[in-house]
């Protein structure tokens, strides 16, 4: 095969790759972009805002504010909640620490449970009632952040899968131009070196058979 042919097919074939390679990239970066803005939009609904930055001045283990809360939460102290990174740090350090005290380390279900066990009407009845209701809502609100936060990181992969693509596709042209560049140098009737095989010449079979 003629040496020219040769670098024009390859180069042919890098830039279909790197076409391929660019839709990818884009169809990624859309779904970074359609992720992002809809969990955007759907946090800013809530209206959830952090704490404001004092109150992590006064953390005590019972109060709305914890000293476990410090390192993540305070990082956001007074910001609107509007990003999947934001969600997670007040479903899992803010939300689930709050329930943890008001359920006694128990879920809706247990706590549900107990307080079908009371009798009807009693002050215990009610109480467990409202803290049910409280746990109920609580969770609720702490799945809703959860599946934000998962949509979002699943946005933050398609950025980056995106940016990958776009890497290797120019890669895959700057070496395809290289091939065309190169083709343009080679003699029109330049062939691709074939591999030969060493064989025993007729003298060497006749030692052996002799032998």
């Amino acid at each position: 095969m003629r040496r020219k042919s040769f670098d024009i097919l390859v180069s042919a074939g890098g830039a279909m790759l790197a076409l391929v390679l660019i839709v990818a990239g884009a169809l990624a970066m859309w779904g970074y972009s359609y992720a992002n803005s809809t969990v955007h939009g759907q946090l800013a609904e809530q209206q959830i805002t952090f704490p404001p930055k004092a109150a992590f001045a006064h953390a005590k283990a019972g109060t709305e504010i914890t000293p476990s809360m410090i390192p993540s939460v305070s990082k956001y102290a007074g910001e609107k909640l509007t990003t999947g990174a934001q969600a997670e740090v007040y479903a899992n350090d803010f939300i689930a620490v709050h329930l943890q005290e008001i359920g006694g380390g128990k879920t809706y279900a247990q706590l549900s449970r107990e307080a079908m066990t009371l009798p009807q009407g009693s002050a215990a009845q009610k109480a467990a009632e409202a803290t049910v209701q409280t746990v109920f809502q609580g969770t609720t609100l702490r799945g809703m952040l959860l599946n934000a936060y998962g949509w979002w990181e699943v946005g933050q992969v398609a950025f980056w899968a995106g940016i990958v693509s776009f890497v290797m596709a120019g890669l895959t042209l700057l070496l395809s131009g290289l091939g065309l560049w190169h083709s343009g140098r080679v003699p029109l009737d330049a062939e691709i070196p074939e591999l030969h095989t060493t064989e025993p010449s007729p003298t060497q079979g006749v030692a052996v058979s002799a032998g």
